[in-house]
């Protein structure tokens, strides 16, 4: 038995459709009702496509040739180094400045042998945990730096590949 009526029953409610004009030709689609999740991917995919067209965009204005990129590349990697090589300055003087430490430390308890040994003062032991500390910080963000050093290395490629791609597309 068919049926006619100007709304969608409840149970096709949900699934895709065709909107058709008076002559029956279709001149619209309305997509299924999406679940929380498949709304959500869809959002995820279209702000990810909007992403990618305003890089594209900035990549475009921005650089007028590979080399522009890659200039722009070695003067951030030239900063980059730049602060690893006062990083690494600065942990050897931390190195020395520990070693200096633990030899004077070594003139007291618990770390010296003589039996009239002194128990360390206060400010040599506060001293030896700050170096330290500091001297472990500063390993991580050596390590930071390097990881950085290779992050904008791989950034900087990918769009150096993506401007070679919009160059042929627009050259076609």
């Amino acid at each position: 038995m068919v049926h006619y009526g100007d709304h969608i029953p409840p149970q096709y409610a949900a699934k895709d459709r065709a909107i058709l004009n008076g002559q029956g030709v279709e001149v619209g689609h309305l997509d299924a009702q999406k679940t929380p999740e498949q709304a959500a991917t869809v959002a995820r995919e279209r702000e990810a496509q909007m992403k990618l067209r305003q890089h594209d965009a900035f990549l475009i204005t921005t650089y007028t040739s590979i080399k522009d990129i890659e200039a722009l590349r070695d003067a951030r990697l030239d900063q980059l180094r730049g602060q690893r090589a006062a990083g690494e300055q600065y942990t050897e003087s931390l190195r020395t400045r520990l070693a200096t430490l633990q030899t004077r430390a070594l003139n007291f308890l618990p770390y010296s042998s003589r039996p009239d040994a002194r128990r360390m003062p206060d400010d040599l032991a506060e001293n030896l945990v700050r170096t330290v500390n500091e001297l472990n910080a500063q390993g991580h963000e050596l390590a930071v730096k390097t990881q950085e050093e290779t992050t904008l290395r791989a950034q900087f490629q990918a769009d150096i590949e993506r401007y070679r791609a919009l160059h042929t597309i627009h050259a076609q």
